[in-house]
């Protein structure tokens, strides 16, 4: 059975990379992806060997790490040296260079830094550690933050008052918005998120494809998916049909997750935040409703720093926006490698660069 399922699967790759290499198009179409784990999918299967004339692929602000501006983790490591806590964040944070070094650079010196996988684990340790504050660094979009909203309230709920979050969460539609006025640049279509849309489902798109005319598809991960996926977009570019269709059905509802949007609604609100690459966007963070004000770290840990300063030559934030591909960067695999990262983007598992840097350079497309 499970040949036979490969030998289909196998098939319907290969159909759908001859279909997207007849592709033909009258004039140049540019789409991009709006997600981290889509950019490296895409290297890392060699899609844009097999991508036709006029049609380009660039990627946008879809990395949660990379998106997080310096100030953020500048903020994170003077919490940990003016205070006395426990940091805890997700393993991409670790090597992301602030002003002053990483997470692990500050681990190096002594400082209490531990990786988790959920932000209970975080609760979990405070529940072991009561003498000890514990600061987990929320950062991510959609997907992640029902899971922390759950995890302060389940705090809340249950009388811990050793643990609080760094929100650095940011929500997709403003940004969205930001690259569709962004004169620089011209997309014609959107590979949307397919994490996310698990959350916000397709309503919440729907101004791209009616008032701003922009194909829009959410999609899978797989590589059938995302081919499949931008044939989808193609064929709305082509007959001018603009609509938020949603190829990843099998996860993703029209309606979304109204469970999850309902506790990221009753622990947070929107507030203004600012983006790597974009500055500050209105309404495109999330900080702690004032029921769960005693869990914001940045209110009971005020920090004194001095400027921040981003990584000399590191044009990360072009990367973001789309105004430049990786190998533009004078610091792409010369100063700047997974190994040696000067910039966020070549740090994570979903950046941009680190996708260039893997794949895309070895299969000899830079």
């Amino acid at each position: 059975m499970n040949e036979l399922r490969q030998i289909r699967e196998n098939s319907l790759l290969q159909g759908l990379s001859r279909q997207l290499q007849s592709v033909r198009l009258s004039e140049p179409v540019t789409l991009m992806e709006v997600c981290g784990t889509h950019t490296m999918a895409i290297h890392r299967a060699g899609l844009p060997t097999l991508l036709p004339p006029n049609l380009r692929l660039l990627s946008g602000p879809g990395c949660p790490v990379c998106v997080t501006p310096v100030s953020y983790l500048d903020t994170a490591c003077a919490i940990a040296r003016q205070y006395d806590v426990t940091l805890t964040t997700f393993g991409d944070m670790m090597r992301v260079p602030g002003t002053d070094g990483t997470l692990a650079d500050l681990r190096s010196e002594g400082y209490p830094v531990d990786t988790v996988y959920s932000p209970f684990h975080s609760v979990t340790l405070a529940q072991q550690k009561p003498e000890s504050q514990v600061v987990f660094l929320a950062v991510g979009f959609e997907t992640t933050a029902p899971v922390v909203a759950a995890s302060v309230k389940y705090a809340y709920d249950i009388g811990i008052n050793n643990f609080s979050i760094l929100s650095a969460h940011k929500l997709v539609i403003p940004a969205l918005k930001i690259l569709i006025d962004d004169n620089r640049i011209f997309v014609d279509g959107f590979l949307l998120p397919g994490h996310v849309s698990v959350i916000l489902g397709s309503e919440p798109y729907r101004f791209i494809a009616e008032k701003n005319a922009k194909a829009c598809v959410i999609t899978g991960f797989e590589t059938a998916d995302i081919i499949q996926g931008i044939l989808l977009l193609i064929d709305q570019v082509q007959k001018r049909d603009f609509i938020v269709a949603i190829q990843y059905r099998r996860v993703v509802k029209p309606e979304g997750n109204t469970k999850a949007r309902a506790v990221i609604d009753e622990v947070f609100e929107s507030a203004d935040t600012e983006w790597r690459g974009f500055g500050v966007i209105p309404e495109s963070g999330l900080m702690l409703r004032d029921e769960f004000g005693a869990f914001d770290a940045s209110e009971r840990f005020p920090v004194h720093m001095e400027m921040h300063n981003e990584p000399v030559g590191c044009r990360c934030g072009d990367v973001l926006r789309g105004y430049i591909e990786p190998p533009e960067c004078p610091l792409f695999a010369r100063g700047c490698s997974p190994e040696h990262p000067v910039g966020p983007c070549m740090v994570s598992t979903e950046g941009t660069c680190a996708a260039y840097y893997r794949f895309s350079r070895l299969q000899g497309d830079i």
